[in-house]
């Protein structure tokens, strides 16, 4: 016994010692993949945000960002989970960002809810969230998409009619237009919705938020009307990696493409997240970013 306990301790010292020979490089463990936890002042309000970012993200240099948007009254892990975008970054493609709306919510225009009744500016938020990630070299300034999800997807609406500058493209899942739209320059947009989503209804209807008693947009006329403002032909054309009912305006450095789910509900297909990646990867940059 005392042999092998002499042993095991002899086995513990050299392996310390072959530590301290040859030590982990500098931030080793930091460029695992893995999901850290932020925040960004916004006046007297630290809002906070998740990030996943690739192994070895520093000699890669900066890198194509998501924002991804969670729905109402979910959070960041939540959507995290449901969108499967990590698979993204730890594939070393893209930086994935998961800010966190007030309550749970996003003030996409007139929906939703506490982030609406309190009037934030979560168009300010996400514009200083993606240039604190450029600035700090996570991301890649020309190369910005952002992804949402019911409330959240409405909150992408809004920020590309807003900030199409900033932005090469966006991809909702089971969102609506909540807000006069005039963007400044053509934005490519992804859209996935279920022909039996109750709460964000395909073909219109309803009211955008309690109070609120407007009438959500027709999904097939909203498309319609990026289409316009993109100046693009129909959306006939088959979508490339998609299921059947994917269309779009076709090939082009601008593209608006919907993808309608047969009797299904308020989700994220399951093949939303890889067609959206394609989608993404075909983009080019924002001109003078």
């Amino acid at each position: 016994m005392k042999i092998a306990a002499r042993a095991a301790t002899a086995a513990v010292v050299l392996t310390i010692l072959a530590l301290l020979a040859h030590p982990l490089p500098a931030g080793a463990f930091q460029d695992a993949p893995e999901t850290s936890e932020h925040t960004i002042a916004m006046g007297d309000w630290d809002r906070p945000y998740l990030l996943r970012t690739p192994q070895n993200r520093r000699a890669a240099g900066p890198l194509p960002l998501i924002v991804a948007l969670h729905g109402g009254l979910n959070d960041p892990a939540y959507v995290e989970r449901q969108s499967g975008l990590d698979a993204l970054a730890d594939s070393g493609r893209y930086a994935v960002a998961y800010p966190e709306g007030l309550l749970g919510t996003w003030n996409a225009g007139a929906c939703c809810w506490f982030a609406r009744w309190g009037g934030v500016d979560d168009v300010a938020f996400l514009d200083k969230l993606i240039d604190t990630l450029v600035r700090q070299g996570v991301a890649d300034p020309s190369r910005v998409f952002l992804t949402g999800f019911s409330n959240g997807g409405g909150m992408a609406y809004r920020y590309a009619c807003e900030r199409s500058d900033k932005i090469a493209g966006i991809a909702v899942v089971s969102g609506a237009l909540a807000i006069g739209c005039a963007p400044k320059k053509p934005v490519s947009v992804l859209a996935f919705h279920g022909t039996w989503d109750p709460s964000v209804p395909y073909t219109g209807g309803g009211n955008m938020d309690a109070d609120v008693h407007f009438p959500f947009i027709a999904v097939q006329l909203l498309m319609e009307f990026w289409r316009w403002v993109d100046k693009l032909p129909a959306l006939s054309w088959p979508v490339a990696d998609g299921p059947d009912d994917c269309v779009g305006t076709g090939p082009g450095p601008v593209q608006v493409a919907l993808c309608t789910k047969q009797h299904g509900g308020h989700e994220w297909p399951d093949y939303a997240t890889s067609l959206m990646a394609s989608f993404f990867d075909a983009r080019p940059s924002v001109p003078g970013a």
